[in-house]
């Protein structure tokens, strides 16, 4: 991560406010930040509803081996304006020799069919729709893990520019001082005016530089409040963990193949690959069937009124009611190919789910591959660095007490300064970079 910067223009400066962020500001841990997440992050909550609507499709695939049952009524008034008296009307069967012209009628039926076979396609269908629920919750699941893993890393990345905000203002007093000695210098007549402007533009850059590193530790506290859903303008700022030790990035780093056999038996989203797999078998099944007989049976009873007669409404309708039942067996012929499209989509759509199985896999191994490769590269970094800065630390040192004295001059001093600078930020970043890309492996090897 780079945190320097070039001056762009003095104004910039002033723009910029110089301050740390407020002390007061309540400070969250990685767990909490995590926690919070799982409760209010809009992703997951979408994912969560996700799976309950997968939910209720299982719960109403299962229903339909249960038979249905419905009641139907209807009314209807008939109007002919010249009736022949000598004609009988039949009325739902009955000859009738009113004569009214406004005239109505009514039935009422009740209903049930269930089938009874029909090659297994409903009862796989349930299967199919308790494998969907399934994806969805792994899904939910990965919506989670991710974010959990989005979350650590800008944890991490605040911790590190939080640091760097220290080395750049440790920096700058050095500078601060440094100046003051060339101001002094100056009025005895030891160092000229075009060295202390030098002086003096190194410290307005230390003082970019942190303002560039607030600017930054913002930023990415700004984004992890985003993934936290926080819009209210309260301080926020993450707690200082001190158990980010040296110790940590010097740590033996878990091998590729360890957290990869791991990662692939526990990782929802190869786990979702699978349940694709078994989810296409079953559509092929269910298609298959389609070339099946379908049995299934019905029953009915109802009756019906009318004003055609004088009969009363009670006896007519027991006069008039009637039930029966039936089965019906469907034998498909020809279909025109849908049958077999249907199977052949299936087998498709099985061996579409293979590869992108396969290609989640690899995925999944080149993600853990360059976490490792990155903690390896840093660690080295890391090891090289401490040494490095020990180095530009004792040679620095030396410089400001010559140069206080006059055996060195601005150049000289500046050349020290830029190289401890260099040494402690490349610590700096080797260290946390080590520690989030370890971290990284174990949170994939859970």
């Amino acid at each position: 991560m780079k945190i320097l910067g070039f001056i762009k223009s003095a104004t910039l400066l002033i723009a910029f406010s110089s301050a740390s962020i407020a002390a007061s500001a309540k400070t969250w841990t990685l767990e909490e930040c995590i926690q919070y997440a799982m409760d209010n992050n809009i992703s997951l909550q979408r994912s969560g509803l996700t799976r309950q609507s997968s939910q209720e499709d299982w719960e109403s695939a299962k229903a339909q081996l249960l038979p249905s049952l419905n009641f139907s009524s209807s009314h209807r008034v008939n109007y002919q304006p010249w009736p022949n008296d000598n004609a009988a009307k039949v009325i739902d069967g009955q000859a009738q020799l009113t004569m009214d012209k406004v005239y109505y009628n009514g039935s009422y039926s009740v209903n049930a069919n269930w089938t009874v076979w029909n090659g297994n396609i409903n009862r796989n269908q349930i299967k199919a729709s308790k494998l969907s629920t399934d994806a969805a919750e792994q899904d939910s699941i990965t919506t989670a893990l991710n974010l959990q893993e989005q979350i650590a890393q800008l944890y991490i990345q605040i911790l590190y520019t939080k640091e760097a905000i220290k080395v750049n203002k440790s920096t700058l007093e050095a500078a601060k001082v440094n100046e003051e000695r060339g101001k002094q210098m100056l009025e005895v007549g030891s160092m000229s005016k075009a060295d202390v402007s030098q002086l003096t533009a190194t410290r307005a850059l230390d003082e970019y530089n942190v303002v560039q590193a607030e600017s930054q530790t913002r930023s990415y506290i700004r984004q992890l409040k985003q993934l936290l859903q926080i819009t209210n303008e309260e301080p926020f700022d993450v707690a200082d963990r001190t158990e980010l030790t040296d110790m940590m990035a010097l740590q033996t780093i878990p091998t590729v193949s360890s957290v990869y056999n791991r990662a692939i038996e526990n990782r929802p989203e190869i786990k979702s690959s699978d349940i694709a797999i078994e989810s296409a078998e079953l559509q092929r099944k269910m298609a298959t069937a389609r070339r099946l007989p379908t049995v299934s049976m019905n029953a009915s009873l109802g009756s019906n009124t009318n004003t055609m007669t004088e009969t009363r409404w009670d006896k007519q309708m027991k006069t008039n009611f009637n039930m029966g039942a039936g089965v019906t067996v469907s034998v498909p012929i020809l279909d025109q190919r849908q049958t077999r499209t249907a199977v052949n989509k299936a087998i498709i759509q099985k061996q579409s789910a293979q590869l992108e199985k396969q290609n989640k896999q690899t995925t999944l191994y080149s993600t853990i591959e360059n976490y490792w490769i990155q903690a390896e590269n840093y660690q080295n970094q890391y090891k090289a660095a401490k040494v490095s800065t020990e180095s530009a630390k004792d040679s620095y040192d030396l410089l400001s007490e010559q140069f206080a004295v006059g055996l060195k001059n601005i150049v000289e001093l500046q050349d020290g300064k830029t190289r401890l600078l260099s040494a402690q930020q490349n610590e700096l970043q080797s260290k946390y970079m080590t520690i989030l890309n370890i971290k990284m492996l174990e949170f994939y090897k859970k």
